[in-house]
């Protein structure tokens, strides 16, 4: 869950963890520890047409997520971080 000091210029103000309500360190308005963020829209044929869904996990949360999955999610090295 995402809270913002401006919505024009998006900065950020509060990441708090959906599953465990853990508050994300931010600083001037930039997140400063791991955070998975996902924000989609359901599409035709299913049973959520149209509806989107936003929420952020905290790095803990993100990786007992992963590890509960059946089929291992890929993971790969990026040389670059943005």
């Amino acid at each position: 869950m995402r809270k913002y000091e401006d919505q024009q210029v998006n900065k950020l103000s509060e990441v708090v963890c959906n599953k465990c309500g853990k508050k994300i360190k931010i600083e001037n308005g930039y997140l400063k520890e791991g955070c998975f963020s996902s924000d989609f829209c359901f599409g035709y044929f299913s049973g959520k047409d149209g509806f989107r869904y936003k929420f952020d996990l905290c790095e803990d949360c993100y990786d007992e997520f992963i590890t509960s999955m059946e089929v291992p999610v890929e993971i790969s090295e990026e040389s670059e971080l943005l």
